[in-house]
């Protein structure tokens, strides 16, 4: 995956169409929330931890943002290639 600027992602699982990561602060290791696929969306979400309330910039929305879009990318890839 890609590196970004304020946040880095963690894999946390997988299984055959879908993956769960740990969304983290770079600067101090903290773990800000997950992204995993919510099936009535049909798509990848992000999921701020329950007990953090978060202050996100704009840059770091736009890592989320852009985390998600390449997970998305990655998983109709994969999907096409079944």
């Amino acid at each position: 995956m890609k590196e970004y600027k304020y946040l880095y992602f963690v894999k946390l699982a997988s299984n055959t169409k879908t993956s769960v990561w740990s969304c983290q602060n770079k600067s101090s290791g903290t773990k800000l929330g997950i992204v995993k696929w919510y099936g009535a969306w049909r798509q990848y979400c992000y999921c701020p931890s329950c007990n953090l309330l978060g202050v996100y910039s704009a840059g770091c929305l736009d890592d989320i943002s852009d985390f998600i879009k390449t997970a998305m990318q990655d998983r109709q890839d994969m999907v096409k290639e079944k």
